[in-house]
């Protein structure tokens, strides 16, 4: 999967930063680290479905990062948080 673009909404990156400890740039670098991604479930929209990406910060934090996406291959985040035990052990058999 390719992500040419990330999309924010500034309630969504207040939320994984209060609620979760999950800081954007973090976010970030998850995604460009070669994260193992996940089908979750399809979208609203054709063609858009919501998927996860289970990687790594560069300090070497487990995170699940929540997205849509989108048809021009961007990614609209809408959750990001500590991966869980189940998580953690499916990304380490990758």
């Amino acid at each position: 999967m390719r992500i040419d673009t990330i999309i924010w909404l500034e309630n969504i990156i207040n939320k994984i930063n209060v609620k979760h400890g999950v800081l954007r740039r973090e976010v970030i670098e998850v995604l460009e680290n070669k994260p193992y991604f996940l089908f979750v479930e399809n979208g609203f929209r054709k063609g858009e479905n919501v998927y996860v990406a289970l990687g790594r910060t560069v300090v070497g934090r487990y995170l699940a990062v929540f997205f849509v996406y989108k048809v021009n291959k961007s990614a609209l985040i809408i959750s990001a948080r500590a991966m869980t035990i189940k998580e953690r052990k499916r990304y380490e058999k990758k």
